[in-house]
């Protein structure tokens, strides 16, 4: 006798299930639209990842997402002060997009007109049966932007995406395109109040020559979950650089997923991640090196105080005929308390060979003799080691090639230090 037993769903699972077919109907989009979303909540119906799905091993999402908050746009965001002075602010406000962009080179529409006439169709799609963020993203994300940079522009003052809201669920979509030669710096905001379950799935095609600086800014407030992923292709002789803070939130998944598809093309990856509390968090990257001559570079820098504990997973595969690629992935990570913890995993595939490929990772503690000679010499304890900390995370954000960035983030770094000293 065979006998069926059906796994029972989790109450986030149930959640999210019911306000689908709640609201799933009304969500913006033409009949394709509405047929990935429907694939899209058949993916979350056979469940949340759990520890056996390889790449959510360090990341028990079904344990770690017990419950979502109710369904809700989140009525009384208001948009943000810029974090860079003078910038171009194009916020979403409690899941809807209501701003506008006058400038030279930059073209910018609201997604849901997108969504509905299904001319973005093709890009709501989720990558095979582990993706649950671009699932969970694609199955109700409501508005966002399309921006496009014209190719040879080079806009002047940063373009700030602002992903705000005020409780409840949140699920926004960015679509930018950098034309070729065109030059930007794109600050990504992801910020709130209250409890909050938030998908932010952005997306960067970077045209043949064109060099992109992209600043994610994560500070969800504690009762927040986080699920965001950074998606992005490089043509030929084109750099990105992608700088990643993150500094709040209970559950933070980011995702990294780029491929380098033309020849001399650059990427390079910096992050910061600021773990306090009880608060998880996740940073997983797959970079494609597809072209050949291409380079790129990932550090990753962390703190982890009270119980929090993160993980950075850095997969770097490497086609055939990406021959002489140039890559190098590190993880450095500092343990302030002996109830943290930070898990690394990184990996690399390599089907060329003549490359030069290589990753490290390293957790620790303060080293005391660093810490004993600047007691020695007058400095008490606690500031000491604020010192040494500062130090270890402001070496990767002075890296950035733009100083009102470097001065702001080093501001963010002192404020998180002084309220998690």
């Amino acid at each position: 006798m065979n006998i069926q037993t059906q796994i029972k769903r989790t109450a986030a699972e149930e959640l999210l299930l019911d306000a689908f077919a709640a609201h799933g109907e009304a969500l913006p989009g033409d009949s394709s639209v509405k047929a990935q979303r429907k694939a899209a909540a058949e993916l979350i119906g056979r469940g949340l990842p759990t520890r056996r799905v390889e790449s959510w091993h360090y990341t028990d999402l079904r344990r770690l997402l017990s419950n979502v908050a109710a369904f809700t746009q989140g009525q009384g965001a208001a948009a943000e002060a810029a974090l860079l002075d003078g910038s171009t602010v194009l916020s979403v406000v409690g899941g809807k997009a209501s701003a506008s962009a006058n400038v030279d080179g930059l073209t910018v529409a609201s997604l849901v007109n997108g969504l509905a006439d299904g001319k973005l169709a093709e890009r709501l799609t989720f990558a095979g049966t582990d993706d649950t963020v671009g699932a969970i993203n694609t199955a109700f994300v409501a508005d966002g932007y399309a921006v496009d940079i014209a190719a040879g522009a080079e806009i002047a003052q940063p373009v700030e995406l602002q992903n705000v809201h005020a409780g409840g669920q949140v699920h926004t979509r960015f679509v930018v395109n950098a034309g070729e030669g065109a030059k930007a710096v794109i600050v990504e905001r992801q910020t709130g109040t209250g409890s909050a379950l938030v998908s932010s799935v952005s997306e960067l095609d970077v045209g043949e020559g064109a060099e992109i600086l992209w600043i994610i800014v994560q500070d969800q407030p504690v009762e927040a979950d986080h699920l965001a992923q950074f998606k992005a292709r490089i043509a030929a002789n084109a750099k990105l650089t992608l700088f990643v803070m993150n500094s709040g939130a209970k559950l933070a998944r980011q995702e990294v997923r780029v491929r380098m598809e033309g020849e001399h093309s650059q990427f390079h990856l910096r992050g910061v991640n600021l773990l306090a509390g009880d608060a998880h968090s996740d940073i997983t990257m797959v970079l494609d090196h597809l072209a050949p001559d291409t380079y790129s570079t990932e550090t990753i820098r962390n703190i982890v105080t009270g119980r929090a504990d993160g993980v950075f997973q850095g997969m770097i595969r490497v086609a055939q005929k990406a021959q002489k690629t140039d890559a190098k992935m590190a993880c450095n990570t500092l343990l302030l308390t002996d109830e943290g913890s930070f898990s690394t995993k990184p990996e690399l595939e390599i089907f060329a060979d003549d490359v030069v490929c290589g990753h490290g990772a390293t957790v620790t503690e303060i080293e005391k003799a660093h810490l004993f000679y600047l007691m020695a010499r007058g400095i008490e304890e606690k500031s000491a080691r604020g010192l040494l900390v500062k130090a270890f995370l402001a070496e990767v954000i002075e890296e950035l090639e733009n100083e009102q960035a470097i001065e702001v983030l080093e501001d963010k770094l002192n404020r998180w230090f002084e309220a998690h000293a």
